[in-house]
């Protein structure tokens, strides 16, 4: 598969009632540093799709990669976060291509596979 295939990526960072605040400063942190270069998602405080718990999304262009998630891997903060790719296959970016910062969770997969 070529990588032209890839048309953004998500991060999704993962967190809960004890967590909430951590992951409210990092939302903050991300939008200063990134400004303009990545589009976040809606702040769920319950499981959203395949997501097992609370999350948020951060969208970025490919080319934006190598800053994102390196930034992400030193200042997630204990946060679990799920960078996946996406090429049109939902199912397969989440399952297969996923890259875990911090503990991997496990995802409804079964709400990809009805898609």
């Amino acid at each position: 598969m070529d990588v032209d295939r890839i048309a953004d990526w998500h991060a999704h960072v993962y967190f809960d009632a004890a967590t909430a605040a951590a992951a409210t400063a990092l939302r903050t942190r991300i939008e200063d540093r990134f400004a303009g270069r990545m589009e976040m998602g809606r702040f769920h405080e319950r499981p959203v799709g395949p997501h097992p718990r609370w999350s948020y999304q951060v969208a970025f262009r490919p080319d934006l990669f190598a800053e994102i998630v390196p930034w992400l891997t030193l200042n997630r903060g204990g946060l679990t976060v799920l960078v996946h790719p996406n090429t049109g296959e939902a199912l397969a970016d989440h399952r297969d291509r996923a890259v875990w910062l911090g503990p991997s969770e496990m995802l409804d997969l079964a709400v990809l596979e009805r898609a």
